[in-house]
This record gives C-alpha cells, sequence and structure tokens, in this order.
C-alpha cells in the first residue's frame, strides 16, 4: 500500500503532468477509488502534485508542492492535505469516506478527537453518508469552519455543537454545489456593479424607466425563447415577459415551478406536464438506427424528489442569508437546468430562476430588469461552453441503454453527480452576463427611447400624423439606417413631401448620428 502513496507518476488520465511528481490529496483519492472499485468521479479543475524539488508553484490545472507538504502513506491524511489545500470537493469525500469505512473513520476521529480537521471529517462524514458515528459530543473547545472561505465562498453558518464545527456549507446534504474564491469572482463581489445601474437611473424620468422595463421583459422573453432554437407568437413571448416581471414575488415552490411551464408551454399542452416520470436527455438520434445520443442525461426520474427538495430547500437558506446574489442565482439556476426535472422548458425557468433570485435578494431594484437571457443570446457559444463544462464531465459516468421508444434507461446510481459539483466557472459567466447587461444593453435600451422621443417630438412640431404613423416612421428610418426607401414612402407616406422627409432626415441624422 505504501507504494501506491511514494509512487512517482507522469501522467494522469491520459494528460501529461507539469513534471513528475506523486500525486496528493484529490488525485490520489481518485486514483485508489478507480482502482479498488473501477468508479470513475470528476475530477476538481485543479488537482494536487508533490515533487522533490523545492519549488512551490501552480499551473491551470496544478497546484505544485514540495516534498515537506507530502501527507503521510494513508488515505486520511490525504483528506486532511486536501481539506488544508484544495478545499472541499462533496462528491469526491462521499466516495472515499464509503471506500475506506465506518470502523477506520471512527477509529481516526477518536485518535484525535478534538482537532481540527478530525472534527472537520467527523461532521462531514455524518453529514453527507446521514449517519451517526459511536462518538460523545464534544463538550468544549473553539469552533472552526468546515468551508475555508480563503479557498471556497461559504454559505450562512449554523454550529453544529456535537462537532463543534460551523456548518457554512453552502447547501444540504440533498444539494450542495460550491464556488472557489477566483480572482474574477472576488472583484466582481467588491465592485458592486449593481449599483451602477441604480445610480444611472437616478436622473431618468419614472416612466421612461417604466417604457425601459417593458421593452427588455419582451426583449428578454424573446431571446429565452431563440436560445432554445424557438420562435413563438408575439402573445406567447409577452406572456412569459409578464411572467419575468414578476418574478421575485412569490415563493419557490415545485408548484411554482409547474405554474411557470403552463406559461412557457402555452396551448400546446404535454402529456406528461410537471416533474417528468420518464429519464431524459438532451441531444440527437442516430440516423440508422435511431439509437439515443446524449450530450446531457437528466437526473434519474426516481431522483428527482430529492433532488428538487434539496435544490428548494438550498434556494430558501441562500436567499434568506448574506449570500451572495448572483452565486445564489448560479447555484439554484444551474442546478436546476443540470437536474433538468421537466420534460420541457427547463432552459427557459432556468434563466426565470436568475430573474427570482436577483429580485427576492435585493439585487434588481427600481423595478428595472435584467434582461439576462439577451445577454446569453448574444454570447450564446459561451453559453453552450459552460452548459458543456459540466454535462461532458458527466455523460461518460452515467450507465444506461436505449429503451423501445428511443429513450434511456440509466442503470447504474447517479444522485450524487447532481448534488455536488463546482459552480465557478458557470458562477463567473453569469456575472459576466450581468455586467454586460449593466453597462451596455440597459444604458443603450435607455440611450434608444429617449432619442426616440426627442425625434418623435421634432416630428410632432411640425406635421400631424397619428403616433403609430410616427412610430412606424422612425421604425423604417431606423431599420435603413436614417434612409426611408422609395417603396415604403409610397406605401406609407405618400402624403409626404420631399422637404418634409429631407427634414426628417436631417433630425434622424442629428439624433442619431451614425448609430
Amino acid at each position: 500500500m505504501s507504494n501506491l502513496f511514494s509512487q512517482k507518476v507522469s501522467s494522469f488520465h491520459g494528460h501529461p503532468l507539469p513534471e513528475d511528481g506523486i500525486l496528493g490529496g484529490y488525485a490520489l483519492m481518485i486514483q485508489e477509488i478507480e482502482r479498488r472499485t473501477g468508479r470513475f468521479l470528476p475530477p476538481p479543475r485543479q488537482l494536487s502534485l508533490i515533487t522533490e524539488k523545492h519549488q512551490r508553484y501552480n499551473t491551470e490545472k496544478w497546484q505544485v508542492f514540495t516534498i515537506r507538504h507530502k501527507p503521510n502513506n494513508d488515505l486520511i491524511s490525504h483528506i486532511v492535505f486536501a481539506l488544508k489545500y484544495e478545499g472541499i470537493d462533496l462528491l469526491i469525500l462521499k466516495s472515499i469516506f464509503q471506500l475506506i469505512g465506518e470502523k477506520e473513520i471512527q477509529e481516526t476521529i477518536l485518535s484525535e478527537p478534538t482537532g481540527q480537521y478530525s472534527r472537520k471529517i467527523w461532521f462531514l462524514y455524518e453529514w453527507l453518508l446521514e449517519t451517526k458515528l459511536n462518538i460523545s459530543d464534544i463538550k468544549k473547545g473553539t469552533y472552526v469552519e468546515v468551508v475555508n472561505p480563503d479557498l471556497q465562498f461559504p454559505g450562512p453558518t449554523r454550529n453544529s455543537t456535537r462537532h463543534r464545527v460551523k456548518n457554512n456549507l453552502p447547501g444540504t446534504p440533498e444539494f450542495c454545489p460550491l464556488i472557489k474564491k477566483s480572482k474574477k469572482l472576488e472583484k466582481y463581489i467588491s465592485s458592486n456593479i449593481n449599483e451602477t445601474i441604480d445610480k444611472g437611473l437616478d436622473s431618468k424620468d419614472k416612466e421612461l424607466i417604466r417604457r425601459t422595463a417593458a421593452f427588455l421583459l419582451l426583449k428578454d422573453s424573446k431571446a429565452s425563447f431563440a436560445i432554445e432554437g424557438e420562435s413563438p407568437p408575439n402573445m406567447r413571448a409577452r406572456n412569459w415577459g409578464k411572467a419575468i416581471g414578476k418574478a421575485g414575488q412569490k415563493e419557490l415552490t415545485l408548484s411554482e415551478i409547474e405554474r411557470l411551464q403552463h406559461i412557457i408551454i402555452g396551448s400546446r399542452k404535454l402529456k406528461n406536464m410537471g416533474i417528468r416520470q420518464d429519464e431524459g436527455f438532451i441531444g440527437e438520434h442516430d440516423r440508422d438506427t435511431f439509437t439515443p445520443l446524449p450530450d446531457h442525461i437528466s437526473a434519474k426520474a426516481k431522483d428527482l424528489s430529492s433532488l428538487m427538495n434539496g435544490l428548494l430547500n438550498t434556494n430558501n437558506l441562500l436567499q434568506n442569508s448574506d449570500y451572495d446574489p448572483v452565486l445564489t442565482a448560479a447555484t439554484i439556476a444551474y442546478g436546476f437546468v443540470f437536474i433538468h426535472p421537466l420534460s420541457d422548458g427547463n432552459g427557459r425557468i432556468h434563466r426565470y430562476l436568475i430573474h427570482h433570485i436577483l429580485t427576492w435578494m435585493g439585487y434588481t431594484k427600481r423595478d428595472m430588469i435584467f434582461p439576462v437571457s439577451s445577454a446569453i443570446l448574444d454570447r450564446v457559444g459561451d453559453y453552450q461552453k459552460v452548459l458543456e463544462d459540466y454535462s461532458s464531465q458527466r455523460t461518460d459516468l452515467i450507465e444506461w441503454e436505449p429503451t423501445s421508444d428511443h429513450n434511456i434507461r440509466i442503470l447504474n446510481d447517479t444522485i450524487d453527480l447532481y448534488r455536488y459539483f463546482d459552480l465557478t466557472l458557470q458562477a463567473e459567466f453569469l456575472y459576466e452576463c450581468i455586467e454586460e447587461t449593466i453597462n451596455r444593453i440597459i444604458p443603450e435600451e435607455i440611450d434608444f427611447l429617449e432619442k426616440y422621443d426627442l425625434l418623435k417630438n421634432k416630428i410632432n412640431s411640425f406635421l400631424n400624423l397619428p403616433d403609430t404613423k410616427v412610430d412606424l416612421l422612425i421604425k423604417l428610418l431606423h431599420q435603413n439606417k436614417g434612409k426611408l426607401s422609395n417603396e415604403k414612402r409610397q406605401n406609407h407616406f405618400d402624403e409626404l413631401s420631399d422637404g418634409e422627409i429631407s427634414v426628417i432626415k436631417d433630425y434622424y441624422d442629428e439624433i442619431y448620428g451614425n448609430q
């Protein structure tokens, strides 16, 4: 066994290491789980390597430690190493706990029951496996935090008096993604970018803000459908826009999610609305055999009750705390779309949840919607990569077989793949979209309406046209960069003289410039 802990390697999962060394922490745990059970797990974005050199450095995928950091030749020491230097990976920890077994875990804790890492391991073992070891409660001592706030974003603190630890995990045993402390996220959070839009709106007319919000609601609704490759009738898009406009007013429950699905689907109701009863996947079918070709496999139908209960409880935990609203939105919205609990409508409700949580937690103010779907549509390629980053690491770990109706039947236990995962990349992408919304999309919409009103007033100052005709005229000018084609003029504005048309064009150029 000791050879395993001292074995030098030059590659991991077929990828070369920055230099030859010994695997540490989660990398070694993953290797041992694979060796002893044949089970594969998604690796963390950054793993640990120990070399004989006296140089400590990081690459994109590796933390390289010196030989003096090397843990002892046992799995418990590598768990301590991981908690100290790599943070918490609940999926790997649960798997390694199951591999080690209750007897060895209990003996380790009893050998040093008051040590901070012994207490963390004790708490995490009981929390993850929902069991209670035969160890007496600790009666005194200082509390230690389960999540190291220097490595990962901690959730609200709940003291566990039994272990003398501060449970600051941002979730529940049924659903608890974690987010790394990246420089990008810390910069976004410290900048308070949501205050930028509030300051920008202070000097604006309330009616202008109301109209801007209305335009953005419809724009966001249409964008959310467009992301799914749909172009719904205008009324259906408007109905969904109205639903987005009321986000944050009702508590998030299963019945609320089902109500939202009915609005999305419209009159073409599915055979089975609500939480699905069958398995599901996103992808295509082989053209010849019609065998499923999954890009993403949804959670097992039988696991949805526990997963959705965990997601909703985690939502309540985070949104009623001082946890960052954007990180909360990423946790719940992406968790929802990865679980994929509905037969249809998951993507649009996923993006609705972003609106809901940002509004509920007071991140959005003054009735101004954040058209996040519009920002996502502008970067739909990046959005797909963010979704695939999760799916691509898990699809090959799920065993399945095709069914007679060209669906899939999942053969192995997969529930923890949807409970415990890293959400750093998704949280960063969401913050980028919100920044784009605040700095570009909302100001552009306000600027357009201000100029629109100015041009409309100038036209009305010397022409007596119905509002509908003025609106059409401005729309046609905007579509053709300030020019009105002869055909459009003859069809809609034959009553206007050449001189009047020329004045209107001059006004347009003056107000809109080269836009």
